[in-house]
């Protein structure tokens, strides 16, 4: 892949509160030819089942939702900061009402035979595990569901991390 370099999930050394909860990263499922992206700023890295993992939520009404049911895998892609205007059209456009890579200024780039960001400075290839959609009578802290105040929870994505890209 040019331009990225490839490494194991275990030498992956960004802290992910920062890489996901101040960065942001974008979701993206679908093939280059025909996906979507949407930013998200909830998520996590680490282990389950004895496998790198990270864990993406996707509400129903978000239009990468379907992308996301249909795709056996997903890429989880960080922007330098110079893209933070982009991340905010990539969650505050649907693709549904038009291009959202081309109104963000990115470019749609094949890794591994599915869709990623070409600027990305960070690629996290993953393979589907586990999906669960979660429910209101779940949450230990009620307070957070003021989070669903339209009653769209999240389905919660477990996949396998197969590879990481970082620029090189």
């Amino acid at each position: 892949m040019s331009n990225f370099i490839r490494l194991s999930p275990e030498e992956l050394t960004d802290n992910p509160f920062s890489m996901i909860g101040n960065e942001w990263m974008l979701i993206t499922a679908g093939t280059p030819e025909h996906c979507n992206t949407m930013t998200a700023s909830w998520g996590g890295v680490g282990v389950l089942w004895n496998k790198p993992v990270a864990i993406a939520y996707v509400r129903p009404t978000r239009y990468t939702y379907g992308f996301m049911e249909t795709a056996d895998r997903f890429t989880l892609s960080i922007l330098p900061e110079r893209y933070r205007e982009a991340l905010r059209v990539c969650g505050t456009m649907s693709g549904r009402d038009g291009d959202k890579f081309a109104a963000a200024g990115l470019t749609v780039y094949e890794m591994n035979g599915i869709a990623a960001v070409e600027e990305a400075r960070l690629v996290l290839v993953c393979r589907k595990l586990y999906a669960q959609d979660m429910r209101p009578d779940c949450f230990v802290d009620d307070t957070l569901l003021s989070h669903y105040k339209a009653n769209d929870f999240h389905r919660q994505y477990v996949g396998e991390i197969e590879a990481v890209f970082k620029r090189g």
